[in-house]
């Protein structure tokens, strides 16, 4: 008899890490940031903000860690990194970055620029996570602070995805929408089939979690939105000693993966 069978669960988070440095750039918190991540525990990260490399600041902060920050963030937890450079500047480049405690067998970034002084990318991966028949297209997103372009560049992700991943193939998109108007729901929705984690159990959309800024959140910029998955949990990670860390919350996600099979 057909059933739907309940395969293993895998827990995301995504965090918007504002290059390491707490709010208005007043103190380096990349190594909290880390004891935090792996508190977390999670399977998958996204990040965005990531600081690929700052020659100056490798020169004048102290304990600046001598690798980019995504590997120093994995060193020794998740095995698998990928990382997308989208701003490059003379003493150095930041861009989106993916941590897998799984194998990253294919990873993309896609320059999704609208206006020349706002850089943007979208990091695709495809994460092959134990006991799943396929491969998880994972994508770690920052999107533009304007709704125009933020609309373009969803677009430009439907079109790229329609492309490479198969409809029914398990989905993750997560990262900084900066979509206070809530407007990618209902795109996401018709042309990718997503879901956001806070809508629920059941599926169906609710408001997303408020994750700016990371003191008392009022705004809702940062989101989780699966495909293939329900949502067992999801969670905002705000106010002490993650507003410390970074202006935005962080979010987080259990998730099972749900399949056709014969169950007895």
């Amino acid at each position: 008899m057909s059933a739907m069978t309940r395969l293993p669960l895998l827990h995301v988070v995504t965090y918007n890490i504002h290059k390491g440095f707490s709010q208005f750039n007043q103190h380096m918190m990349v190594h909290e940031l880390r004891e935090q991540l792996r508190a977390i525990g999670s399977d998958i990260v996204f990040l965005q903000e990531v600081q690929g490399l700052h020659s100056r600041h490798a020169r004048n902060i102290g304990n600046w860690p001598e690798a980019s920050q995504h590997d120093f963030l994995a060193e020794d937890v998740w095995s698998a990194t990928a990382y997308g450079s989208n701003v490059i500047y003379d003493h150095g480049h930041h861009g989106n970055a993916i941590l897998s405690r799984f194998p990253i067998e294919h990873s993309h970034n896609q320059d999704v620029t609208h206006m020349r002084f706002e850089r943007r990318g979208l990091l695709h991966c495809a994460i092959k996570v134990p006991g799943l028949p396929k491969a998880v297209h994972c994508v770690c997103v920052h999107l533009s602070l304007f709704a125009h372009s933020r609309r373009r560049q969803m677009a430009a992700l439907a079109d790229y995805l329609a492309d490479i991943a198969d409809p029914d193939a398990p989905l993750i998109i997560a990262g900084d929408f900066n979509d206070w108007r809530n407007e990618a729901d209902d795109l996401l929705a018709t042309r990718l089939g997503l879901n956001e984690v806070f809508g629920g159990a059941g599926g169906s959309f609710g408001s997303p979690g408020r994750s700016f800024p990371a003191k008392l959140p009022v705004l809702r910029l940062d989101r989780i939105y699966v495909r293939g998955f329900s949502v067992r949990h999801a969670q905002v990670h705000y106010g002490v000693p993650w507003s410390k860390i970074s202006d935005h919350a962080a979010l987080s996600a259990h998730l099972w993966h749900e399949a056709e099979g014969n169950s007895r």
